[in-house]
């Protein structure tokens, strides 16, 4: 039995019947449970798809939802976005937050316009090669749009198998090369099922098995969780408190670009300097948007959204 004050780590292997039985009940409860969402279903495409993993990076799915659908009437394929500015994407992406990610988008409809002829790459390694693309969201793609074989970890997923594969509360802050193994030893072999179960823990993590309040009354597999049995140990503390916004340079930042969304022309200092009262934070965020390539400066003291 494992001791609450030692915590079990997934550097232990992996019990051999553990994958299969929890493959049949949590693939079963997809089945009756998914949630339909637009980038789930067929016509969503791998470029819907990946435009969905983009946008749900640090954001929940109801606001991701109306963003996406507006996202994908204008531009429904990646050369339609790559045609256009990349302030056009950050003026789009609204008030999603970490609008960088709208750059990054941008960066990765030219390449994949430029490279793949408009067409979102098949193979993992090309995923990789894009601009904008890490480990998750390359598998991520391959996975949910091409129906792969691939370990998709993200913090829902992670969060499910530490608790039922290795008891504890809370995965580690950063991915380790632990949890990749641990999430390979899951993966089923055959590929579609591994794409479906890919999709089914991280729902499972989203709706049940969650950060804050688990429902373990409607786990399916409550009856296998390590967590669950050795009595729910605090082993990693509480939840990590979601960053503080108010007050702080991403707020002065999120003003700045609401007024510079809101223009077609080029907006002056003056119309700026309104946002925010402290002089000081708000030359300092406006200078990290400059840097992070999300404003343009131009003579006379005005600023605009990017246009190259």
């Amino acid at each position: 039995m494992t001791s609450i004050d030692t915590p079990p780590t997934s550097e232990a292997p992996v019990d051999p019947a553990l994958p299969a039985a929890l493959h049949g009940p949590v693939l079963a409860w997809f089945d009756r449970h998914a949630r339909d969402l637009p980038w789930r279903r067929p016509e969503a495409g791998a470029w819907g798809v990946m435009v969905s993993e983009f946008m749900l990076q640090q954001t929940p799915v109801v606001r991701v939802l109306p963003v996406y659908e507006q996202w994908l009437a204008r531009w429904p394929r990646p050369a339609d976005l790559a045609a256009e500015a990349p302030g056009e994407a950050v003026r789009a992406w609204g008030r999603l937050g970490y609008p960088r990610r709208a750059l990054r988008l941008h960066a990765a409809a030219v390449a994949i316009t430029e490279r793949h002829h408009g067409d979102v790459p098949r193979d993992h390694g090309q995923l990789l090669a894009l601009p904008g693309i890490g480990e998750y969201t390359a598998a991520a793609v391959a996975s949910f749009a091409y129906g792969q074989r691939h370990a998709v970890l993200d913090t829902n997923v992670r969060r499910v198998f530490a608790r039922a594969a290795t008891g504890v509360q809370y995965p580690p802050n950063a991915t380790t090369a632990a949890e990749r193994r641990l999430a390979r030893a899951l993966l089923p072999e055959d590929e579609t099922k591994a794409s479906r179960w890919a999709a089914a823990s991280m729902e499972l993590g989203a709706l049940v098995c969650t950060a804050k309040s688990e429902d373990c009354g409607r786990c399916p597999i409550a009856e296998r969780c390590a967590w669950r049995l050795a009595g729910k140990p605090a082993h990693d503390g509480p939840p990590r408190r979601g960053q503080t916004y108010a007050g702080t340079d991403r707020q002065v930042r999120g003003r700045l670009l609401a007024v510079l969304r809101e223009s077609a022309d080029p907006v002056a200092q003056a119309d700026l300097d309104v946002v925010w009262d402290e002089p000081v934070q708000r030359a300092r965020a406006l200078d990290g948007l400059v840097a992070d390539g999300l404003v343009e400066p131009l003579d006379g003291g005005r600023y605009r959204l990017p246009l190259s």
